[in-house]
């Protein structure tokens, strides 16, 4: 997969339809790791992640023929939302499985669009399985939520908005799940002018999956614990392109407890005023836990989504109050 090319296509497709992102200079931030921290606030993207980018790249990309045939995927919630969100826009059938531990709080959301809503399993692997076999079953079009060209390619217009955004960009922190949102800047940045800016992965240390893969040299297959970071949580599909792709184009991980994740979100309300869901705050929490490395350098930090229950947030506050 040639990322650049791909992105540039996507870009050209869903410039029109997505918000360009702030990429806001963080005060608190910057003085405590003595440092430029900006944040690019995807949690304030359309439907509350970046996952909006590949879901529309995805099914613009598709022919007439295969729109009329409809449109199966699985989601922890905010991939699924991007692809209801884009069925409902451009008037495509569609059903979305999502595990049936997915938070309330993400599946209120569906039901402002068409999209039917199915459950199954209780890890993401399964459910991309199952769904996966419906959609060959029903004669759909799957859609992965990371293991696509076409949707890797829409989360990395991002990349594209830094360039314009901050001339000098030396590191970038990015949440890591399946790998889509990643590799398609990593592999969109490393390929242009910034080819020498080091893209750090963020995980949960209760969800490793693509770090341990990537240590272990092939995907593996292993349980996840509970997390505050859901959107990053659960296993890899076997033949998952993005592998190969975080192989080449990560520079390394951080691991992040979820006292660190907590911590990182209750930071963003307090200094910030802003509400980010648990994958956002790997990339603060792992920056913070790592400060004295990157003095100096300009720091993007990648805010990937904004979902998070009520509930979450009340006990984050009390906890940390």
């Amino acid at each position: 997969m040639n990322v650049k090319d791909e992105v540039i296509v996507a870009e050209s497709r869903i410039r029109k339809y997505i918000r360009t992102t702030s990429l806001d200079l963080s005060p608190i931030l910057s003085q405590i790791c003595k440092a430029n921290i900006y944040l690019k606030l995807e949690s304030e993207q359309l439907t509350g992640s970046f996952k909006i980018r590949g879901a529309l790249n995805k099914l613009f990309s598709l022919t007439e023929a295969e729109k009329a045939k409809g449109v199966v995927t699985a989601s922890t919630g905010n991939h699924g939302l991007a692809i209801a969100y884009g069925l409902s826009m451009l008037n495509i059938p569609g059903t979305i499985y999502l595990p049936e531990t997915t938070p309330k709080n993400k599946i209120e959301p569906f039901t402002e669009y068409k999209a039917a809503l199915e459950f199954y399993g209780d890890d993401t692997v399964k459910t991309e399985s199952f769904a996966r076999e419906q959609a060959i079953k029903k004669g759909m079009i799957y859609i992965s939520p990371y293991n696509d060209k076409e949707v890797i390619a829409g989360q990395g217009t991002i990349g594209i908005e830094l360039e314009q955004q901050l001339a000098t960009l030396d590191v970038i922190f990015v949440p890591v799940g399946g790998g889509g949102l990643i590799t398609g800047i990593a592999g969109y940045l490393k390929s242009s002018k910034n080819k020498n800016t080091m893209i750090l992965g963020c995980l949960p240390k209760a969800s490793p999956v693509m770090y341990k893969s990537i240590k272990a040299g092939k995907i593996v297959n292993m349980d996840s614990e509970e997390t505050l970071s859901d959107a990053t949580a659960g296993g890899i599909d076997p033949d998952s392109i993005t592998f190969d792709l975080c192989k080449e184009y990560v520079d390394d991980y951080y691991l992040i407890t979820e006292e660190e994740i907590k911590k990182a979100v209750f930071l963003m309300l307090d200094k910030h005023h802003k509400l980010v869901e648990g994958a956002s705050a790997l990339t603060i929490a792992a920056l913070l836990a790592n400060k004295e490395k990157f003095r100096n350098k300009n720091i993007v930090l990648v805010l990937s989504g904004s979902n998070i229950g009520v509930d979450k947030v009340k006990k984050i506050i009390q906890e940390n109050s």
